[in-house]
């Protein structure tokens, strides 16, 4: 039975971030020590490319931080304003105000943690190869200074409080683990769902401690073939097989007895996405979106996932949510950046 959709069902964190777009090339990312697809944090040396590729490239400002981009994505999908509501930190300027009316546009309820420490954290998107690679380079900034206290506020409180599913993006475990933890013991005292992302391959790795504290409380855990492989790497999983690093992620350590761990694994284009789920594996074949009209491969994980929630707060089964994550993903390829126009058409 579908569930009628309502304010708030659900509740997002993650850090907000306006996209700097811009079509470069090898050169440039050989520049600043990048590879062509991959995510990372910016470090000292990367700071002079934001500047550059603003005054030499043809750039597009786009909202954009992963859960933010999966809300508005599923906001789109559902045509129903403030289904979702999104937490994260920025700067008091003009990105912020942007970012603010941009995501309220598109229907997400932002209730952001406003900060004078800092400017509004970006993030680079460098796209080469015609649009099939991107290099992700974030400049946290503001999104950085994002304080636990923000969750007292009287209306993210409620916000939380009432709120039937739980998400974040692994990127906020570099900013604030004691939140996610916080609203994840939450959901789990409301057995409620709670779902993660493992986001970048980086993350397993140099954030190993934040995200193993996280887990106990995933329900639904998100990743790619990549992040996946770094993770079963770093859990000395051994093994380089997808289907068994997504049943022996459903085993680790679970608070909620009640909801056994389900893991959701893409893996691009051209291989099907892998829902591990009771001890068995079940493939959702991808159709390919034509190489002459793949634009911009950015975003299409965080459209996955909120092509996934748009249909999970339906009360749809499982398979139901991996095939409109799979054609809002095939949809967001086709345009630049995390965007998206027109009425939906997805269907069965």
């Amino acid at each position: 039975m579908e569930t009628v959709l309502s304010e708030g069902m659900l509740f997002g964190m993650g850090n907000p971030l306006l996209d700097i777009s811009a079509i470069t090339d090898d050169e440039f990312l050989q520049k600043y020590d990048l590879r062509p697809n991959d995510a990372i944090l910016a470090e000292a040396k990367h700071m002079p490319l934001y500047k550059e590729i603003i005054e030499n490239y043809n750039v597009e400002y786009i909202a954009g931080g992963s859960t933010q981009n999966a809300l508005r994505v599923a906001q789109w999908i559902l045509q129903k304003k403030n289904v979702t509501a999104f937490i994260g930190s920025v700067g008091k300027d003009d990105y912020s105000r942007i970012l603010e009316n941009k995501a309220r546009e598109d229907g997400v309820n932002v209730r952001y943690q406003y900060t004078a420490e800092r400017q509004t954290g970006t993030c680079a998107v460098l796209i080469t190869n015609n649009g099939a690679y991107r290099s992700l380079c974030a400049n946290l900034a503001a999104a950085e200074c994002f304080v636990v206290s923000h969750l007292q506020e009287p209306a993210v409180k409620k916000l939380i409080e009432h709120a039937e599913f739980y998400y974040s993006s692994g990127f906020f475990l570099t900013v604030s683990i004691d939140t996610i933890l916080e609203v994840a013991q939450i959901a789990l005292q409301r057995n409620k769902l709670f779902m993660m992302n493992l986001s970048a391959p980086f993350l397993p790795v140099f954030y190993k401690e934040q995200m193993m504290r996280a887990m106990p409380y995933v329900d639904i855990l998100f990743g790619n073939e990549t992040e996946a492989l770094a993770f079963a790497k770093e859990q000395n999983f051994c093994t380089e097989d997808l289907t068994t690093i997504a049943l022996k992620m459903t085993l680790l350590p679970k608070q909620n007895r009640l909801r056994p761990r389900i893991v959701i694994l893409t893996q691009g284009s051209k291989l099907p996405v892998l829902l591990a789920k009771d001890g068995k594996i079940t493939e959702f074949p991808v159709k390919e979106v034509p190489p002459e009209k793949v634009v911009d491969t950015n975003g299409a994980g965080d459209a996955f996932v909120g092509g996934f929630i748009s249909q999970l707060v339906k009360n749809k089964p499982y398979d139901i949510c991996i095939k409109c994550g799979i054609w809002a993903a095939a949809q967001i390829v086709q345009r630049s950046g995390c965007t998206f126009s027109g009425k939906p058409t997805f269907s069965l």
